[in-house]
């Protein structure tokens, strides 16, 4: 019971506070979040509620956690809770026995004559683990007396039941005793406190509870009861009486318990839940009538045995008696009974075949049955089964059937069957009798989750209907089979009439004379919040109010998943109506309890609305109800309100589906008291016309994200012709008054084309390989002839220059096509170029290992170069390279300045794999290469051949267009024509949760492997490293469960053990045994290397991995599956889609091309989806542009690459974009309502007017300067010219909002700390994951850095601050997830330091430049400025700072350096330097350069030949070093190669202006000239030069300068000329970089 839990969580507080363990309680009374359930050890909770919990899915971790289950009052088996007792020990036995993780379970029980059957029930050891103790065993002897009263008046039976318990009690009272009194009815225990104290006086016997106002604590007490709301709690009390029932609020409880407890009172009347639920003995019990009201029976009944020994238990006070006392007073007919149970106690009994149909639907949902085997199995761990082997009459069977069923399992697969064909007439699971199979559905979930009796929805589904009225549904609500016990009685008719007139707000129709419309008049009366005074209409609300919030939650699910839009608003409406006791028509203001009562009918009585409201000021409202003062008050309450903003956009994918774009935007105040940390919503799309609901969701709005715009996307169906339009709803799930619709017009929409058909595979016969008329070439294939679809596209591949789009299926051998396209390049255009783009690294470093390898190109003497971020090759390597291997982003940035990059010119062939991507978030990088070589192309006269390879598309046509294929260069075979055939399944899961659902996937994950591979290679794609991990270890379990735990494993134990020496990571060892692999990039190298080999050579046969192995990786498998189709966007904190095109990556790694046949592909997706999924993975997906996106970086990199010089410029070169290509054919996904050539003019023009202006606005770029400001813009930009940021953005590939935000941030003399923010603020930086709670990970670093960082641990921003500096600290982090975001941040952190070094010395800001500078030796070498650089030396011994201090000549690491060999080693070993250590201590420093710089001024500046006032001087320098530059740099913490590279800087001290930079890379002597201005004033002015490294610490040099001036400059240009002149030479310095 509840009260036992406060009890129990009360005793067991106290008692381990000491020790910091949490407990807390669990029930309906008290709820409590993930977190907080998390964060408990001991959890207190009724069997009810802990069933709710575990049947769900999504807490199957939580079990995994529960090592201790212990049942209270376990002979409660016998009643009617019983059988969710049985259910919990079956779950717990069978998940101890799948999950090999034990979960012990205690039973504790009253005393039971066949305690043995519950012991083998709860699979106890009956000799170590049986307790029985019998009455014997009492520590205080109880005397007990039963007393029969022959009355048949039942008001003069009351009067002389009180007689006789006042006897007792006054006799007990006079003996020093304090006595409880227990009766059935919570009215009945203030009745029976009064009628007790006019006894009292009538005997004159006051003085027997008269309370002592001296006893210690009596005044404190009464201070306590006076607080209390409770006005005859209050009375009683200080007549010396008490009563307690669970009606009461817990505050009052707790100060009667503690009155009572500390002697305050002598007499306390309650009811039986203060003998289950408090431990409050007393010396005498006296139990006051057996007769009581049940609310579940709809009657009354007597009170059971064990009621009436748990009361006697509360007799007798262990600490203070020796014996106790009590009295059972009951009807003379009833004596006789309670003897015969006290002597001979009866066997208790299962319940549990009454409740079968629900528990095994249950059972179904939670997916540990699915079938007849396992439902019998699993009915064999109930109570049930054990009673039916004892007592097989009493369950309907016979001995002899017992004898010939020696396990009955004929009989339990009866019981199953009947219990099976109930749930399939319910529609709540479907049986299938043939196989024994069952097959869950949505209503049947819905029945498991809010607790359902399957005959309840057996009548929704002959009730509901698409339009039912408010009164019609309280009748449906009325007829649910949890109210059946509910009847009326003649003497309820008066009170139930009173409150229908009172508190019911929708007439009752047939009469109140009628069971049901009790029930309906009840509901009513709880949702207008009406105090009930009779005791029974009480209790029976009471208990209508603890189900009919959850029956509405369950109907309301049950018709959104029906689609009916009318019904589901009414539904969600009652929900809130229910839940906040307020009616849809009264104000949404009494929502809010604190609001004074007068305010809310002053506003309803002037009929001033929400919407009235939302017009109004606070000084308005309060006017209009004459109440000045509380005007603001009430729109303060009106603004916490939840309310979101909605704009919703459409654009058509195909003629039959459509795109959904809304974005939404609260327009609220939060208050944490109200809206706790986050507001539900449920959003949904209908079609009025047809009344149908096509979409509906979830949307949590987290409180930190209520200043931020929520984008949702989904897609839906449409059907021509086109209906005028469609709703979106948003509706809160807690608030009425709380709803946002908006209209999605279908006006003016044009819907695309229908696409052309598809590639049909000819009937010719393979070309031999012998067709390419190259032995060398053709030595490369080990296969003899070129399989159809290469042959039929051979001929314009091999002997034509025509450009080609290949779109074909996952492994229909399009790499061997484009080899094709490669051998005639090298055949008819020698010395031409082939640049491969692949979307990946992995996939890039995947082709160029393969075609470097001697079978391949690398055995035709071809030169194969790597172009990626790990690997970049300098200018002449790529002169010479035959074939480039790259990805997009990289061959963009090398390809913007092809003007004077002689290597892009000479390059013949560009293959682009994966083209399909085009529509993704990397999709504008291969719309700009495309566009951009063709432009190329179209200037040099040469033509540059592109090869497009993809999966099967759409719109094929279109990318063929664009491609500027005409004619027989397009290919798209369907995805049927695949050589080997793929059988795909899709199956749908439901929940609105993602780890709910994914854990609902496992077990068909499982089935899935063991009906389509089970001896195969079987790849299981998930979303994330910590998917890859729970699901291995389901799959684990479900084959431990099986029987065959090592069923996936393929090698002898001295082969695993040899493998798993070499394994690092301890789960991947674990899964490894199990013969289960995992493979994502949170795994060290060496680890997924191993796991790859393994699998393909089929020592391990499944292989969890995450969806980049999809691409990475070439690892074929017979059986893919996908599960779940989600990913978690930390940008906007939700799990969004992947794209189609990575699940048809995924599913084309099915089928194994030396060794299938076929390949099978199983992808489980969120039901909702199915349609969508089951539409595009069948059929070709169309590719749209998203170049919109991101246009402004592409434009402002043409711009500094000279191709855009104007507006007309720009719009010229969107027409060479594949976005252009699709504005003419699907116009409104672009937001395009006309296809005329004035309508796309003027778009296009709108919208690079927008874009030129907002890079002006951003100092990248600057327009011709025009006198008349009048002009229009495209007037105003008819010239374009780049400027410096322009080009840093350009030259360093980043952001133009990252260098105006450098511009902006950076000042003259910027401190470290203050860098390191600003680098981390780049927008770079913005897609950084911040994954689910990695915000407290982030919290926990920000106490361990050196550096305080903003409070905002979610922001990505922040993250990067805080990895950057635990880089700095070399601190290690807390997962492996955080090394490889770390890895992530490095890549680019150095191109972004750099481009804050050119800016910085743009603005002449010396101080800020050297700290960057500095600061990237510090990223470099990762460590803190206060770190000696010699520590940084491996090996060097840590007393070398000593010894530096204490040296005469050695006192840094520089000196070291320049020392000679003899004095080095010297100094080292004195330093504490070990031999064995000295040999790698001197190679290293040999490799550190000693920088000398020696200067001249050639053209004047010196003390004899002074510079003219504002000239240019230049200066000369010689750089040198020490030892010839030899390999990459000698100490690094980078993580990757690097190579060495020096600044120059030049600095006026003056001023701390910076007036030169330059980059230069020394390898052994190295002359310098550097220009700059001098002063516009005469004098001697110092500067200094400064040689800095980009790597090294402590080996910078520094020279100083004196620059003389005198004399005023003649023939030199304006100021502003001089600055523009400095400006392109900076410029071309850049472009010539080393």
């Amino acid at each position: 019971m509840k009260a036992l839990a406060q009890e129990v969580v009360r005793k067991f507080s106290k008692r381990l506070n000491p020790l910091g363990v949490e407990i807390k309680e669990l029930t309906g009374d008290m709820q409590l979040t993930k977190k907080e359930i998390q964060e408990t050890q001991i959890l207190v909770t009724t069997p009810e509620k802990w069933d709710v919990i575990t049947r769900k899915s999504g807490e199957a971790s939580l079990m995994e956690q529960v090592k201790l289950l212990l049942f209270d009052e376990v002979h409660l088996l016998h009643e009617d809770r019983g059988p969710v007792i049985e259910i919990l020990v079956a779950r717990t036995l069978r998940k101890v026995e799948v999950s090999q993780q034990m979960c012990r379970i205690v039973g504790i029980s009253a005393t039971l004559p066949n305690y043995a059957d519950v012991a083998l029930f709860l699979k106890v050891n009956p000799l170590r683990g049986l307790y029985y103790f019998g009455n014997e065993y009492r520590p205080v002897p109880l005397h007990q007396t039963y007393i029969g009263i022959n009355e048949r008046n039942a008001q003069v039976r009351k009067q002389k039941m009180n007689h006789i318990a006042y006897k007792k009690l006054s006799k007990s009272l006079k003996e020093g005793n304090q006595v409880m009194i227990f009766v059935h009815s919570r009215k009945e225990t203030q009745d029976l406190a009064e009628a007790f104290y006019d006894l009292f006086v009538a005997n004159d016997e006051l003085y027997l509870i008269d309370p002592d106002s001296t006893v210690k604590g009596y005044l404190d007490m009464k201070k306590r009861v006076n607080r209390s709301r409770n006005d005859k709690l209050k009375r009683v009390f200080t007549l010396g009486l008490g009563f307690h029932h669970a009606g009461m609020q817990r505050s009052d409880r707790g100060i009667v318990e503690d009155s009572f407890s500390n002697g305050y009172i002598k007499v306390l009347t309650c009811t039986a839940t203060l003998a289950w639920g408090v431990n409050l003995p007393a010396h005498t019990v006296i139990i006051k009538g057996t007769t009581l009201y049940i609310p579940e029976k709809g009657g009354f009944c007597q009170l059971g045995m064990l009621d009436v020994m748990q009361i006697f238990g509360r007799a007798g006070r262990p600490q203070f008696d020796k014996t106790g006392e009590a009295f059972l007073i009951t009807e003379q007919d009833q004596l006789l009974r309670y003897l015969a149970l006290l002597n001979h106690q009866m066997p208790i009994e299962s319940q549990f075949i009454k409740s079968l149909p629900d528990h095994l639907n249950a059972e179904i949902i939670l997916g540990t049955v699915s079938n007849m085997k396992e439902a019998i199995e699993w009915l064999g761990y109930t109570y049930l089964y054990i009673r039916m082997l004892r007592n097989p009459m009493g369950y309907g069977l016979s001995y002899k059937e017992r004898e010939m069923d020696e396990h009955l399992y004929g009989h339990r697969r009866m019981l199953i069957r009947h219990a099976a064909k109930s749930l399939a007439e319910s529609r709540m699971c479907s049986f299938d009798e043939k196989s024994g199979n069952f097959f869950s559905t949505h209503v049947g979930r819905v029945a498991s989750h809010f607790y359902i009796h399957h005959e309840s929805v057996e009548t929704y589904n002959e009730m509901l209907k698409p339009y039912l009225n408010d009164q019609k549904l309280l009748t449906v609500l009325g007829n649910s089979r949890e109210f059946s016990s509910i009847k009326i009685r003649d003497d309820e008719l008066k009170d139930i009439e009173k409150l229908a007139r009172r508190a019911c707000k929708l007439p009752i129709k047939g009469g109140l004379n009628a069971d049901k419309s009790k029930i309906n008049v009840l509901i009513q009366a709880y949702i207008s919040n009406y105090h009930i005074t009779s005791s029974t209409l009480g209790s029976d609300s009471y208990y209508i109010s603890q189900s009919i919030g959850r029956i509405c939650r369950a109907l309301f699910n049950m018709v959104l998943k029906r689609g009916l839009p009318y019904l589901t608003r009414r539904l969600l409406t009652f929900c809130k109506m229910i839940e906040k006791r307020v009616w849809y028509n009264q104000h949404p203001l009494r929502q809010f309890p604190t609001i004074p009562y007068q305010l809310i009918t002053k506003l309803e009585r002037k009929h001033i609305t929400v919407d009235h409201m939302a017009e109004m000021d606070g000084q308005e409202l309060g006017q209009a109800i004459r109440e000045t003062r509380s005007g603001d008050m009430l729109m303060k309450y009106f603004s916490m309100i939840p309310y979101l903003d909605l704009r919703a956009s459409i654009q058509p994918i195909t003629r039959s589906v459509l795109k959904v774009s809304l974005v939404l935007k609260p327009d609220f105040r939060w208050s944490k008291q109200y809206h706790g940390t986050a507001e539900p919503f449920w959003i949904w799309m209908e079609d009025p016309e047809n009344d149908i609901i096509y979409h509906s969701e979830y949307f949590l709005l987290q409180s930190k994200n209520l200043r931020e715009e929520s984008k949702i996307v989904f897609t839906i169906p449409i059907s021509e012709p086109l209906p005028p339009q469609y709703y979106v709803r948003v509706i809160s799930d807690r608030w009425l008054g709380s709803e946002t619709s908006a209209a999605v017009s279908f006006k003016g929409l044009i819907l695309p084309n229908q696409y052309p058909p598809d590639t049909k595979v000819l009937k010719i016969s393979p070309l031999p390989v012998s067709a390419l008329f190259n032995k060398k070439a053709e030595s490369l294939y080990k296969f003899s002839h070129f399989n159809p679809i290469q042959t039929q596209m051979f001929h314009i591949g091999y002997h034509t220059d025509k450009n080609i789009l290949l779109g074909a299926p996952t492994g229909s051998g399009k790499t061997i096509a484009a080899e094709i396209c490669i051998h005639r390049l090298f055949r008819e255009h020698p010395g031409k170029k082939v640049i491969y783009i692949a979307p990946l690294k992995a996939l890039a470093r995947e082709r160029l290992l393969s075609w470097q390898r001697k079978k391949s190109f690398g055995g035709l003497d071809r030169l194969i170069v790597e172009l990626t971020g790990d690997a970049t090759p300098d200018a002449r390597a790529l002169k010479k390279a035959d074939i480039v291997v790259t990805t997009p982003e990289k061959w963009d940035g090398v390809s913007r300045s092809w003007k004077s990059r002689g290597y892009v010119k000479q390059v013949g062939l560009v293959v682009i794999d994966e083209i399909h991507m085009l529509g993704q978030d990397r999709g504008p990088v291969l719309e700009v290469i495309v566009s951009r070589m063709r432009y190329i192309s179209s200037k040099t006269k040469f033509k540059i051949r592109i090869v497009g390879l993809s999966t099967a598309l759409a719109n094929a046509k279109d990318l063929g267009d664009w491609l500027g294929i005409k004619g027989p260069g397009l290919f798209n075979f369907p995805p049927k024509v695949r050589p080997i055939p793929l059988t795909v399944h899709i199956s749908g899961y439901p929940g609105k949760h993602y780890c709910p659902r994914m854990a609902l996937m496992n077990k068909p994950t499982y089935a899935r492997i063991m009906t389509h591979s089970p001896s195969k290679p079987v790849l299981v794609f998930v979303s994330s490293r910590r998917q890859t991990r729970l699901t291995a270890v389901d799959l684990i379990a479900f084959g431990v469960a099986d029987g065959r735990p090592h069923k996936f494993l393929h090698m002898n134990n001295q082969e695993l053990k040899d493998v798993l020496i070499s394994v690092r990571d301890d789960t991947l060892k674990h899964m490894l045994s199990f013969g289960i692999g995992l493979h994502h990039a949170g795994m060290v190298s060496s680890d997924r290397k191993l796991v790859e080999t393994l699998f393909l050579e089929h020592k391990i046969q499944v292989l969890v991995a995450t969806s980049t192995l999809a691409w990475g990786v070439n690892l074929p498998a017979h059986l893919v599956i996908v599960k779940g189709t989600e990913f978690f966007d930390p940008k906007t904190s939700r799990y969004v889609d992947m794209p189609i095109t990575d699940v048809l990556q995924m599913m084309g790694r099915a089928g194994r091309p030396q060794f299938d046949t076929t390949g099978v592909a199983c992808v489980l997706v969120q039901d909702s989806k199915k349609n969508f999924y089951h539409k595009f993975l069948h059929s070709p997906f169309p590719v749209e542009s998203s170049l919109l996106d991101c246009l402004h970086n592409y434009i402002n990199a043409e711009i500094v690459g000279g191709s855009i010089r104007s507006l007309q410029d720009a719009v010229d070169y969107m027409t060479w974009t594949f976005l252009f290509r699709r504005l003419l054919v699907n116009p409104s996904y672009y937001g395009l309502q006309d296809t005329s050539a004035e309508a796309i003019n003027k778009f296009l023009i709108d919208l690079l007017t927008g874009v030129l202006t907002d890079l002006e606005e951003a100092g990248c770029i600057g327009f011709g300067e025009d006198e008349d400001t009048t002009t229009n813009a495209s007037s105003l930009m008819s010239t374009i010219e780049p400027l410096t940021l322009g080009f840093v953005a350009s030259y360093y590939y980043l952001d133009y909002t990252t260098v105006t935000h450098f511009q902006e941030s950076l000042g003259p003399k910027c401190e470290l700390n203050e860098i390191l923010t600003i680098l981390a603020d780049a927008s770079e930086y913005d897609e950084l994951p911040v994954r689910h709670n990695e915000d407290k990970i982030n919290e926990k670093l920000a106490e361990k850095v050196r550096w305080p960082v903003r409070e905002d641990f979610e922001n990505p921003h922040v993250k990067a601050n805080l990895l950057l500096q635990c880089h700095l600290a070399r601190l290690t982090l807390p997962m492996s997830d955080f090394i490889t975001d770390t890895r992530s941040l490095m890549d680019q952190v150095i191109r972004i330091l750099q481009a804050m070094i050119d800016i910085s010395a743009e603005n002449g800001y010396l101080s800020t430049t050297l700290n960057i500078v500095h600061l990237m030796q510090l990223i470099v070498q990762g460590c803190w400025e206060t770190k000696n650089p010699a520590l940084l030396v491996p090996r060097m011994p840590q007393s070398i700072v000593k010894s530096f201090q204490v040296s005469g000549r050695i006192k840094s690491l520089k000196d070291l350096l320049s020392s000679n060999p003899k004095e080095r080693i010297k100094f080292l070993e004195k330093a504490g330097a070990r031999k064995k250590e000295l040999k790698h201590l001197n190679e290293t420093l040999a490799r550190l350069p000693d920088m000398e710089v020696k200067y001249k001024l050639p053209n004047g500046g010196g003390q004899q030949e002074p510079a003219a006032q504002g000239s240019d001087i230049t200066i000369m320098l010689r750089i040198s070093r020490s030892q010839k530059l030899r390999g990459n740099v000698a100490m690094q913490k980078m993580g990757k190669s690097r190579q060495e590279g020096w600044f120059i800087l030049v600095g006026r001290d003056r001023d701390n202006e910076l007036v030169a930079l330059k980059r230069v890379m020394c390898k052994d002597v190295s002359t310098v000239e550097l220009e700059f201005d001098v002063p516009e004033e005469d004098g001697k002015f110092a500067h200094t030069v400064y040689l800095v490294s980009d790597t090294y610490r402590g080996l910078d040099v520094t020279r100083n300068i004196d620059i003389f001036v005198n004399g005023e400059a003649e023939g030199e240009g304006t100021e502003g000329e001089g600055d523009d002149e400095d400006k392109t030479k900076n410029l071309e310095t850049k472009e010539t970089k080393p």
